[in-house]
């Protein structure tokens, strides 16, 4: 008889024992089978959700971009017309405590603003961005409800009506029916009429300028009734 049958039926009791061992370990290895199977679906899981927060973090900062851009660009409006200003004139005035606090919310938007939306890593980083967007948004437009409701009043009635003036010879210097003597006067009067009364930036002064030298430069229109 071949020795492990005769051992077997010499030994038949230790098949229930043996039994139990293969079945106890045949249950373990299904638990760690299936622990295997959790951490990688976790893993899956985790891998998942790092990259939707990335997208998710990535469409907020272009969004933020988008608001602080619009800020800029109202802020802009003023900037580049010197009629608003006139109208305004708070909006440029670095005594009023409300224009600093705007400028200054400005200052620190524009500073923390990421070249590349990739460069904001961390969510401590996006909100501090997040932060100064929203402050901007909220300083400029109480800055600019407080100069639209008090206009010109924090001025005298002669600095109003040099305003006035000013604002008149400023319609004359971008007439483009006026001739160039006559615009480059208006533009040297209204200068001067402002002078004291408003602080006018730099870059409203190279708009308006460009705007004069590129009508004084202009070619004229032929005169069809000369003969």
């Amino acid at each position: 008889m071949n020795p492990f049958f005769e051992f077997v039926s010499h030994n038949w009791w230790l098949v229930f024992p043996l039994s139990g061992l293969a079945g106890g370990w045949a249950r373990s290895w299904s638990r760690a089978s299936e622990r295997r199977h959790r951490r990688r679906v976790e893993l899956y899981r985790l891998k998942n959700h790092a990259a939707e927060v990335e997208q998710a973090s990535q469409a907020e900062i272009l969004r933020l971009q988008e608001a602080h851009d619009a800020v800029n660009q109202r802020w802009l409006e003023y900037e580049l017309d010197i009629g608003k200003l006139i109208d305004f004139p708070v909006m440029s005035d670095v005594r009023e405590p409300l224009t600093v606090a705007f400028l200054r919310a400005k200052r620190e938007a524009d500073g923390l603003r990421p070249a590349d939306p990739r460069e904001i890593t961390t969510a401590a980083r996006l909100a501090e961005y997040r932060a100064a967007v929203r402050s901007f948004e909220l300083a400029f437009d109480v800055a600019e409800r407080e100069a639209r409701r008090i206009k010109d009043s924090n001025f005298s009635v002669p600095e109003r009506q040099r305003l006035e003036t000013a604002r008149k010879l400023l319609r004359i210097a971008s007439d483009s029916a006026a001739t160039s003597a006559e615009r480059q006067i208006a533009y040297k009067r209204a200068r001067r009429e402002l002078d004291g009364l408003i602080v006018l930036p730099e870059a409203t002064i190279a708009a308006l300028e460009e705007k004069i030298a590129g009508m004084l430069n202009a070619p004229k229109a032929p005169d069809f009734h000369q003969s």
